[in-house]
């Protein structure tokens, strides 16, 4: 039986303060991966807490050290998710966590745990007519609150019929008067013996202020006694729009802070007392008073009652220090620490620790972790990050993760010996779709380009026996068009096209060569002897576009230059990268480019799809068009001077989807939006001519195409195979017509390329892959053929081509949950099989079926997956 395993999955993080929760019980993060839901585990903490937790947790903490990444998506919602909030019911402890989602598409859903590690969607709600910006939970109850950009906070809560049916009713609809958008909201109970009774809701968003409701009785049945949350408090101060807010118990009486982080730079704190606070200082409020267990800073007390008890709340503490917004604040959840410890996140590219100094009240920062000012530049490329957008800690406060504008999470992890904060492997991925992928020829590394104006390599880590990872190990291109396409031109060279009517052709750098050997086994390409030494790296001017060699071996020191001195050393300085793991992403977005070595002009839009001989020696290229004149066919001769040669391949007359060589190179196959397929021929002269064309090959446009490989020692004068996708939801099979002995070597009407099957499916067929594979019997050949729809299915084909027949039968079809959730762009496999190179690396497959082989994925989703399917049948 053939099986299908996720292997790797690379998707970057939304760029919203609320789109991720990290689970103290379980230990797994959950952030919003554009319309999914993705899953890690990136917790070192494993031996501290792993006898505390249940059963059902072991398998996670114990996997931890595998660096595995985003081990699964959720799909469900249909637009970006913006809200993740993990959950605990008293009523189902014993039946797993719950996480709460909410997106752009204006929904909230609810995930129940069915295993260790997956969650499945048990309900959907409806109600909010905008973005559902933010959710707040309060562990043990089921009401929870949700704010969205309609302008209104809504209370939900939980039901509970029976063990796999749970439902959600609301419970009320609070408008923002006057009106504004909820962007955070925090939720706390105020009697900690029975989380379920009275409750206080602190509203933050596009207004200066914090606003805080509070709810009398949260246990009673909406039947009898309605749940109604009443306006109770306005906390000014803030001089911009209210980001973050975050409530923790104090350890020595029954009072909470709340901390509220802002667009203004600053952190205000904010102390709920049970009872009513003697006035200590004097009406001005911009008064300061210092000393002892006074508060920093205050204003007048502001008094609400809840089920008879009187609360205040007074300003406590003013906490300065960022440069910029600060998006994120959360308290260390862990019961261990000695004090109460706040992280903050900031576009200022820091993330920082603020604890309360014993002596003097103060709050102070003891810890900066991210970037320095002094490396900020223009692009990501010469030391910009954007900022990070959310901060969290792990369940025992000694790790910290951060997501920034690049879609990666960094991680940092408390060192006890050395009391220092280190930084540790984090993940990465593309945050906009992912529009194509590429194996390197011999299948050592991947290739992916994107929309996110980024291109990014793939490889295996390999450690110890039977231990390996995938991870990111270069981003030789950041750009400032959207990615289109990309191919690969040997071991240490590609090229890829964009938006910018242009192709970029990069070399691979010094560095890059021995990382890749170093950690994955990949040896240093021979390059041929007339060809000038590669720079150490690589970098990007301010403002520009192309990747400019660095030759000098220059340090980069955190005081280097100012101003133009500091451009300039940035275009010479060459950091080494760490030759033990794979690159941290501060390496990842400024130290891992590739030199730019040519570029390939005379198209006149967009480029669309670009393809490589199988001998390297040709770029076929292809743009974006709507008339003859610019549906055509480009080739350039890398062996030339990167020369186009002319006149270019005309047959279409609109924009070609795809292009792709045969085996042999003898043949340069496109299809088109024209519905029509095309069929090069290279002459003795070594030049491509119109050989066949088929101007209705499909009822509807042609998405993609892909020729069948030729078996090791095969004659070259096989009929040729190749297969269409298109948008009729057929995958067509073509094949040559035989020649009689009087017809070879002659082009007659006659000769042509004719249907041989036809695999209908359900949607559009948006990709298609043969594998590199072939066998061959004396009457027929079999071949193994990927397909990607339009919905994101994906299903492996068996084809048995005979003398006079064709059939495809189903191998496997992938299910919905490991599918991607939105249009498959590319489908390719790993050439030869994965357990050849696995034993080529000295690892064992353990665990691994025979005939284990790997198919990588693109998708619109910005998610790039490596499958790896078990026992094939040949």
């Amino acid at each position: 039986m053939v099986r299908v395993a996720t292997e790797y999955i690379s998707v970057g993080g939304n760029r919203h303060p609320g789109a991720a929760d990290w689970d103290v019980q379980s230990g797994l993060l959950a952030y919003g991966a554009d319309n999914n839901v993705a899953l890690w585990a990136p917790s070192v903490w494993k031996a501290r807490i792993l006898m505390s937790l249940l059963q059902p947790y072991l398998l996670i903490c114990l996997s931890l050290q595998s660096y595995r990444g985003v081990h699964a998506l959720l799909v469900g919602h249909t637009d970006k998710v913006s809200a993740v909030r993990f959950v605990e019911c008293a009523e189902i402890t014993t039946r797993g966590r719950l996480l709460l989602t909410g997106s752009v598409d204006r929904t909230i859903r609810v995930w129940k745990q069915t295993d260790q590690s997956s969650y499945t969607c048990v309900c959907e709600l409806t109600g909010h007519t905008g973005t559902v910006n933010t959710i707040a939970v309060e562990d043990g109850s089921n009401v929870f609150a949700s704010g969205g950009a309609d302008g209104t906070v809504r209370i939900w809560r939980l039901g509970f019929q029976e063990e796999d049916q749970i439902s959600a009713q609301l419970l009320q609809t609070i408008p923002m008067k006057p009106r504004f958008f909820p962007l955070a909201m925090a939720l706390q109970s105020l009697d900690l013996e029975d989380p379920k009774k009275p409750m206080v809701l602190a509203v933050g968003g596009t207004t200066n202020s914090v606003h805080i409701y509070s709810a009398q009785d949260t246990t009673s049945d909406i039947t009898t006694q309605p749940l109604e949350f009443v306006w109770n408090a306005k906390l000014s101060g803030h001089e911009a729009w209210v980001r973050s807010l975050s409530f923790r118990k104090l350890d020595t009486n029954d009072d909470f802070l709340l901390a509220s982080a802002s667009q203004d730079k600053y952190i205000r704190l904010w102390k709920v007392h049970r009872g009513e606070v003697a006035p200590v200082l004097p009406k001005d409020e911009d008064d300061i008073i210092l000393g002892g267990d006074e508060p920093t800073l205050s204003n007048k007390a502001h008094t609400f009652t809840v089920s008879d008890s009187t609360y205040s709340v007074t300003f406590e503490a003013l906490l300065l220090g960022h440069e910029d917004w600060i998006y994120t604040v959360n308290w260390n959840p862990s019961t261990d620490a000695k004090n109460a410890q706040l992280l903050s996140a900031s576009a200022d590219n820091s993330l920082t620790i603020w604890e309360q100094d014993p002596t003097t009240g103060v709050w102070v920062t003891i810890e900066r972790m991210g970037e320095l000012s002094v490396q900020k530049g223009s692009t990501s490329a010469t030391g910009s990050t954007g900022g990070f957008w959310i901060g969290l800690w792990s369940p025992d406060g000694k790790q910290v993760v951060s997501l920034a504008r690049t879609g990666s999470w960094r991680a940092w992890a408390y060192d006890e010996d050395l009391d220092i904060w280190q930084q540790r492997l984090g993940i990465s991925g593309h945050v906009r779709s992912v529009n194509d992928i590429q194996w390197e020829a011999n299948g050592a590394y991947l290739l992916s380009t994107s929309s996110d104006q980024t291109s990014r390599l793939y490889a295996e880590w390999l450690r110890e026996e039977s231990s390996s990872s995938w991870h990111e190990f270069s981003r030789p291109q950041i750009h400032g068009y959207d990615l289109n396409c990309i191919d690969s031109l040997g071991p240490a060279r590609f090229v890829s096209g964009a938006d910018e009517k242009l192709l970029r052709v990069f070399n691979e750098p010094k560095q890059i060569a021995q990382l890749l050997e170093n950690i994955c086994g990949i040896a240093i390409p021979q390059r041929q002897e007339e060809e000038e030494e590669l720079p150490d790296a690589a970098n990007i001017p301010v403002l520009g576009l192309s990747n400019k060699a660095v030759g000098e071996d220059i340090a980069l020191s955190a005081d280097a230059g100012q101003g133009n001195d500091q451009a300039e050393q940035q275009q010479q300085a060459v950091v080494s990268l760490p030759m033990h793991q794979p690159p941290l992403e501060d390496y990842l977005a400024r130290h891992t480019l590739w030199p730019e070595h040519e570029k390939l002009y005379g198209h006149g839009y967009e480029i669309s799809a670009v393809a490589v001989s199988h001998d390297r020696s040709l770029i076929a290229t292809a743009c974006k068009a709507s008339s003859i004149d610019h549906a055509v066919i480009r080739l350039y001769d890398t062996k030339r001077e990167w020369r186009e040669i002319k006149p270019s391949l005309t047959a279409h007359s609109l924009t070609i989807t795809s292009l792709a060589f045969s085996d042999t190179d003898k043949y340069l196959l496109s299809v088109g939006r024209d519905r029509q397929w095309a069929v090069f021929k290279r002459g003795a002269d070594g030049n491509f001519s119109l050989f066949k064309s088929n101007p209705k090959a499909h009822s509807r446009m042609i998405l993609d195409a892909a020729w069948a490989p030729s078996s090791p020692g095969e004659s070259s004068s096989r009929q040729a195979i190749f297969a269409t996708a298109g948008r009729d939801k057929c995958v067509k099979i073509w094949r040559e017509a035989a020649e009689s002995p009087e017809m070879e070597g002659k082009e007659k009407e006659g000769n042509t390329f004719e249907c041989i099957s036809t695999i209908t499916l359900r949607t559009s067929i948006t990709a298609v892959s043969f594998h590199s594979v072939v066998t061959a019997t004396t009457d027929s050949l079999t071949f193994l053929l990927a397909i990607g729809e339009e919905t994101g299915q994906i299903s492996v084909h068996k084809l048995v081509v005979a003398a006079t027949t064709a059939t495809a039968e189903l191998v496997v079809g992938l299910d919905k949950s490991v599918s991607p959730s939105k249009s498959v762009t590319r489908l390719v496999w790993r050439p030869g099989s994965s357990s050849r190179f696995r034993k080529d690396k000295g690892l064992s497959d353990e665990g691994r079926g025979e005939g284990s082989i790997l198919l990588a994925s693109a998708s619109e989703d910005s998610s790039m997956r490596i499958y790896r399917v078990d026992d094939v049948p040949t």
